[in-house]
């Protein structure tokens, strides 16, 4: 939860044209189980309406504008937000593996933007970085072929030293991407009814319904925090579960906030997929985590009628130590007003009381509650396998590169000098590495700062190699496109660059907490013939 003493006693900035709370001293939404209460009748979830685009001439087009809403988030209060052909977030864009597709992008905004295809590989002038904007009242077009394997993909605002008030505000969407292979397999598909899209955001609200965003230190350092949680625009949602599993697809679209999802009564679950597919087979949990960016896709049984809800602890993401994902402990219960245990946390980052102010961040969230209906479907067999995953040979790479992260203090960091990588802040004007194509590279990501950072990669779906030497876990053994890299620790990634060139045009690698990446925790990469 972001620190209310410090947000009341301090500037509120990044408002710029958007309409967030900018004010120096403004109450929050401090009453919150009255706020919670006047929710529309526990709202039911929102199900984003699927588009599938229009068919012409061999391509799949979309028609996406960004626009300015007002939303409700809370009975009584209008929140000035961001939408996709809506007025907050967008809808759900389905497509094909090996479909073209054209999306045609205006912006009726007051600020420049840009929509990122977050996950896929394509084209450097259709990624949708900070070097394709679109200006207020323009317009954008990005042609590509759809080359992924079937996943949940989403796409986001990418705009240079903006992302993160952008996105806050509702810039973004999910793309759901299907293929021949998955779509024989016996899985929940049904969008909507057993196939549900979650994107997942913490955010936080001023006494009037407006979004507060902060560039204070503390917010850029540990990235945009709320204490309120919005799954699909929505504040604790309710779902009527139809069938007996379900197939629930997680986006972590916070800003900043680290997730540990699982469920109430600690039911375990399988988790089936990662960022970019479908893992070789089932994996059983109780809890899956996930940093901004990732996703996961999750089958869960509730053929026993009983309701449950789908919690999230808030993770600290400071001070974590090597301790990584192999500590994860048990899923979230509900059990409790206990606090959510330091699992990531070492005892001498505890004790330090300086530290210990900044790490004020941790919170259990209810994501949804599900409430099986009287009559479901019955539930579908698993499969025991899933899909067939690319063999990861490292003697395959003509080189390794290496990326050490690091982040300064005080007013290095105010002055936007204190997030590096390699020792640089982002340049637009320099490429940071020049990669060729069709070759297969080893990408060494290091963690010099005391702090947590998932790493971005544009263009590619990358497999982990090792984690400090050790293999990763299950859950990591699929096509990634964003890494977690704890403090101390060395990941080394495998990437392969396929299929397109562009000498001037980059793609970007960076962390995916959004301040810290306006901030200039990025750097850029071209790939050449």
């Amino acid at each position: 939860m972001i620190d209310r003493r410090s947000i009341l006693s301090g500037a509120v900035l990044g408002a710029g044209a958007l309409g967030i709370a900018a004010y120096a001293r403004r109450d929050l939404l401090t009453d919150r189980n009255t706020a919670l209460a006047s929710v529309t009748a526990r709202s039911k979830l929102l199900i984003p309406p699927l588009y599938s685009g229009e068919r012409d001439s061999g391509e799949r087009i979309f028609d996406l504008n960004l626009r300015l809403g007002v939303s409700q988030f809370f009975d009584g209060l209008e929140t000035p937000t961001i939408g996709i052909n809506q007025s907050y977030l967008g809808p759900t864009l389905e497509m094909y593996a090996g479909d073209t597709v054209r999306m045609n992008v205006t912006s009726d905004l007051s600020e420049t933007a840009t929509v990122h295809w977050h996950g896929f590989h394509l084209p450097a002038r259709a990624d949708g970085g900070p070097h394709q904007p679109i200006e207020p009242g323009g317009s954008w077009t990005a042609r590509f072929d759809v080359r992924q394997r079937a996943s949940m993909f989403w796409y986001h605002s990418h705009a240079h030293r903006r992302s993160g008030p952008q996105v806050y505000q509702g810039l973004a969407g999910m793309i759901y991407v299907r293929d021949s292979a998955s779509e024989a397999l016996d899985l929940p598909n049904d969008y909507g009814v057993d196939d549900i899209p979650l994107v997942v955001q913490d955010r936080a609200f001023a006494s009037d319904g407006s979004l507060i965003y902060s560039t204070r230190m503390h917010n850029v350092m540990m990235g945009m925090m709320g204490d309120t949680m919005l799954v699909n625009g929505i504040v604790e949602p309710v779902f009527e579960a139809k069938s007996d599993r379900l197939r629930l697809r997680l986006v972590n679209g916070s800003n900043a906030r680290f997730y540990r999802f699982g469920f109430d009564d600690g039911r375990s679950f399988h988790q089936i997929g990662t960022d970019g597919g479908l893992l070789a087979a089932p994996l059983p949990t109780d809890n899956v985590v996930l940093a901004p960016g990732e996703r996961a896709q999750v089958i869960v049984d509730v053929s026993d009628g009983r309701p449950v809800s789908l919690l999230a602890d808030g993770l600290e993401i400071m001070g974590m130590g090597n301790r990584g994902r192999g500590m994860r402990g048990p899923g979230p219960t509900r059990d409790s007003d206990r606090p959510v245990d330091n699992w990531m946390m070492g005892e001498r980052e505890r004790r330090d009381g300086m530290m210990g102010g900044m790490m004020d961040e941790r919170r259990r969230f209810t994501v949804l509650d599900i409430r099986p209906a009287a009559s479901r479907r019955r539930a579908i067999a698993m499969p025991r396998q899933l899909a067939t995953l690319p063999q990861i040979d490292p003697g395959d790479a003509v080189r390794t590169r290496r990326f050490v992260l690091d982040m300064g203090m005080g007013m290095r960091m105010m002055r936007g000098g204190g997030f590096t990588i390699n020792g640089k802040s982002m340049d637009m004007q320099r490429i940071d590495e020049t990669v060729r194509v069709n070759t297969t590279e080893i990408w060494q990501v290091e963690n010099a700062s005391m702090m947590a950072h998932p790493f971005h990669i544009h263009d590619v779906q990358f497999r982990i190699l090792d984690r400090n030497g050790r293999a990763p876990e299950a859950a990591e053994q699929g096509l990634k496109d964003t890494v977690v890299v704890y403090p101390g620790e060395t990941v080394r990634l495998l990437l392969r660059f396929e299929d397109y060139t562009d000498p001037d045009l980059p793609y970007m690698y960076h962390c995916h907490i959004l301040e810290h990446e306006d901030a200039g925790m990025m750097g850029q990469f071209t790939v050449t013939a």
